[in-house]
């Protein structure tokens, strides 16, 4: 099947070309034609799958064949749980819409709004955004969503996870009652099915791999050591397997600054990206871990959703996640669009309860080893697993603040201001 065959136009087609592009992906030969067709969907599609491309590319169709040349209201809205999703969402418009007569822009917390502002008073046909700074502009009069024609939650799993439910009923009360309504997700979980039903209207559901599944493309495994020996543990496969790229996950800020400084005291270029680091910050290491001058990145997993890197070939889970469905977000970071990728496990004692949820949910027992040297520690406990503990998103284990996973997720922008327990100072951090 080719991309002309889906039925798009000519410019567009233009445009996959020039990406380099033939063959589209199976998420966007089944999303592709029911979203041109104006019905609405419910995708759900693995990390590294082309799904964004999958919901770009017919919306973009769909506003050039009916241009509102005059005035450019914001007719597509695209809505992502962070920045750096809503970067990636945005720069796939732009290319897309290379040799179209279509406008977009994108909007997220952490930076200055007034050129944001700026941009949607010049008219917007597609707008990107993030949950808080959309509503805040909103509320100042700044923008407008009554003639939205297509709206597209992407990651909508994410968004769960993130508390931001309220706020997309509220978006939702924004747009005209008749639109076309997109929803992407990693999984088709209950909570994501209730949201569904809220939200799309007799939807078309497709799915490009099985729920949950893994990326064929990655070799996983998993290396059972003690907790102490973590770090020099992973400086041992970056030295000597001779990584010059590799994504390492964390479950704390704290923890992923702290292990950015045993790498850079080893001389082994690292960053890390987390939601106390300022936008900028986040920007310029991501910016060099693609151009090669920073090796390792060292991210957790909110600042991490939705990083789109190119042939990226290690990711490293430093600390399982708690949230098993997060261990298929952390490793579709690699194996990406065809590609081979690896991802390894560093796994302590206190883990195991994980480590079972996690094989349980992808359905296979990933291959296990363990260095000499690096044994796990005889003495070193064994939590012990709650009820309901690994795949209910609400689990507070594992989280070393002790507060819980989703109050660690709503504060996982940036540093907030004296003030930040009110509801207005979550939105400024998206």
């Amino acid at each position: 099947m080719s991309f002309k065959s889906l039925g798009l136009s000519e410019a567009l087609l233009k445009a996959i070309q020039k990406k380099g592009y033939t063959t589209p992906s199976p998420i966007q030969q089944k999303a592709i034609p029911p979203v041109l067709l104006g019905v609405d969907v419910l995708a759900s599609a693995q990390t590294g799958t082309g799904k964004t491309a999958g919901f770009t590319l017919p919306l973009l169709h769909l506003l050039s064949e009916n241009p509102k040349a005059k005035y450019r209201p914001i007719r597509a809205l695209i809505l992502t749980p962070t920045r750096e999703l809503a970067a990636q969402v945005y720069a796939n418009v732009r290319e897309y819409s290379e040799f179209l007569n279509i406008r977009s822009a994108v909007i997220f917390g952490g930076v200055n709004q007034k050129p944001q502002a700026a941009t949607i008073r010049q008219g917007v046909d597609v707008l990107v955004a993030t949950p808080g700074r959309l509503l805040d502009l909103e509320s100042q009069g700044l923008l407008s969503l009554k003639r939205v024609e297509i709206f597209v939650l992407d990651e909508a799993d994410r968004m769960l996870d993130m508390g931001f439910l309220r706020d997309i009923e509220r978006v939702m009360k924004l747009m005209p009652e008749k639109r076309q309504n997109l929803m992407f997700s990693a999984t088709f979980s209950k909570d994501i099915k209730k949201l569904a039903n809220g939200i799309l209207n007799q939807p078309v559901q497709v799915e490009a791999t099985p729920e949950n599944s893994t990326v064929d493309a990655i070799n996983q495994k998993i290396y059972r050591v003690a907790k102490s020996k973590k770090a020099a543990l992973l400086l041992k496969l970056i030295i000597e397997g001779q990584w010059e790229q590799v994504l390492v996950f964390t479950r704390t800020k704290h923890g992923a600054n702290n292990l950015t400084k045993k790498l850079l005291g080893a001389n082994i270029s690292a960053a890390a990206i987390h939601g106390n680091k300022s936008q900028g910050a986040r920007t310029k290491a991501l910016k060099g871990f693609k151009n090669g001058t920073i090796s390792v990145l060292v991210a957790t997993d909110i600042a991490a959703r939705g990083l789109d890197i190119p042939l990226l070939p290690h990711v490293v889970n430093y600390e399982i996640p708690n949230i098993s469905e997060d261990y298929v977000h952390r490793i579709g970071r690699t194996g990406r669009a065809g590609a081979k990728g690896e991802a390894v496990s560093l796994v302590c004692t206190e883990e195991l309860g994980y480590l079972r949820d996690i094989e349980k949910l992808v359905g296979i027992k990933i291959p296990t080893e363990t260095l000499e040297g690096f044994e796990p520690d005889p003495n070193e406990p064994n939590a012990p697993k709650k009820q309901g503990q690994g795949r209910n998103r609400n689990s507070r284990a594992g989280n070393s603040n002790s507060k819980g996973r989703n109050n660690q997720k709503k504060k996982e922008g940036n540093k907030p201001n004296s003030n930040s327990r009110n509801r207005n100072s979550r939105r400024s951090r998206n």
